[in-house]
């Protein structure tokens, strides 16, 4: 067979599904890879697929792909727009989208394996491909290990994978040692006591002591790390009653928390539950604030020889001036739970995907344009090509500088 990636790319585009909502998704990825000839595991970590080529004697690589959208309502305006809708794990009906690029990591890797298969007479081993649900929500690694990933599938000797990113098409960027920031998510419910608009003497307003925490919270990183210390604390949510002449009993806040070393974690989640206690006794609040972690995400750490290695690999097939450095990226990833988890290294790389015409003199001057929507943004939309031949050869070129040597 050969695939039309740029069809395949269309398609999952407009169709984005949620986190462990992934069955049309993983339908094609299993439909795919089962024709081009690999032993394909299904429904691992509930929407998980892999498929396994076994070629030889040689090193076990695994190949990563995450398959999530997000619930963004798109805006790009083209002509494959998603205009799909999915319910969130609150039950809410929200739109849905590819936001984060996932759609060309799945593209990518479909087309990285049906080359590798193409060509496995030049190559020994064994290729695992494989398609992770859920890396937005943040569990889908952990649940693919949970359900027994490693005695289902061969157990990889370094796992490698790619992130695409706004930066010009045809171009990657690889950090060894630490490449990623660690990330927690985090509710905050804060306890009030309502009563009327008119009256806020006999309640303890809670929409005022979630103000009151929100600007204290800022104060973390401004005043209590370390200038050689980095962190980022942002609150995405708030929310408080339903009515304007009505003081509600709660609200609620939802933080974003990413550092890149733990012991500045212990120390930023600290003072996160100490200024929100400190804030609801100052309020007179009738209990304490409750703490509910959900989502958490490991450091990305690049193994660094590991990472050399296949940054040389990069370079030779993409040139020597198109694969950078791109600095330690405070957007995180749980792509290393699958190389922790195995005890081997990980080397995990981004990929341009936008049009390098937008850039200007960015590269010579070293500051890159504001205006080009980055992942996440509902106006996120990674150039077809370069991008796409760009992340097959990427994925080839370090899958086979792993891979083994075809015996004489």
């Amino acid at each position: 067979m050969t695939l039309d990636l740029a069809a395949v790319y269309r398609d999952l585009h407009a169709n984005p599904e949620l986190s462990f909502q992934e069955h049309r998704t993983a339908g094609i990825v299993a439909e795919t890879l089962e024709a081009l000839g690999l032993t394909v595991t299904k429904g691992i970590g509930r929407t998980g697929v892999v498929g396994v080529l076994e070629n030889g004697d040689g090193p076990v690589v695994l190949l990563r792909a995450d398959m999530d959208g997000l619930p963004v309502l798109e805006a790009t305006g083209l002509p494959y727009a998603s205009t799909a809708r999915g319910t969130d794990p609150d039950g809410h009906d929200v739109p849905v989208m590819h936001a984060c690029g996932h759609d060309v990591h799945v593209t990518c890797l479909l087309g990285a394996t049906e080359r590798l298969v193409a060509d496995r007479a030049a190559w020994s081993g064994t290729l695992v491909s494989l398609f992770q649900p859920a890396e937005e929500w943040g569990g889908g690694a952990e649940e693919m290990i949970a359900d027994g990933l490693y005695d289902r599938i061969p157990k990889p000797d370094v796992v490698l994978g790619q992130h695409v990113a706004p930066f010009p098409a045809g171009f990657a960027a690889v950090r060894g040692g630490v490449a990623m920031a660690g990330a927690d998510s985090l509710t905050i419910r804060l306890h009030g006591t309502g009563g009327h608009g008119s009256r806020p003497e006999t309640t303890v307003d809670p929409a005022y002591l979630a103000a009151s925490t929100v600007v204290r919270l800022q104060g973390i990183v401004a005043r209590e790390l370390a200038a050689t210390d980095a962190a980022v604390v942002t609150v995405g949510q708030i929310h408080a009653g339903l009515k304007n002449n009505i003081i509600p009993a709660e609200a609620t806040l939802g933080l974003s928390i990413r550092t890149f070393d733990e012991t500045v974690r212990t120390k930023v989640i600290s003072a996160i539950e100490r200024i929100a206690r400190a804030e609801a006794a100052a309020s007179g609040a009738p209990r304490e604030p409750e703490f509910d972690y959900e989502e958490r995400f490991p450091v990305t750490v690049n193994e660094p020889a590991a990472t050399e290695r296949t940054a040389a690999a990069l370079r030779a097939v993409l040139g020597e001036q198109r694969v950078i450095d791109p600095g330690v990226i405070s957007g995180s990833e749980d792509v290393g739970v699958l190389a922790t988890a195995a005890g081997v290294p990980l080397v995990y790389w981004f990929l341009g995907g936008s049009d390098p015409s937008l850039f200007g003199d960015a590269l010579a001057t070293g500051r890159m344009p504001d205006d080009i929507p980055s992942n996440h943004s509902p106006y996120f939309a990674p150039l077809i090509e370069p991008t796409l031949g760009a992340g097959v050869d990427a994925l080839v070129a370090a899958a086979r500088e792993w891979l083994g040597e075809p015996a004489a």
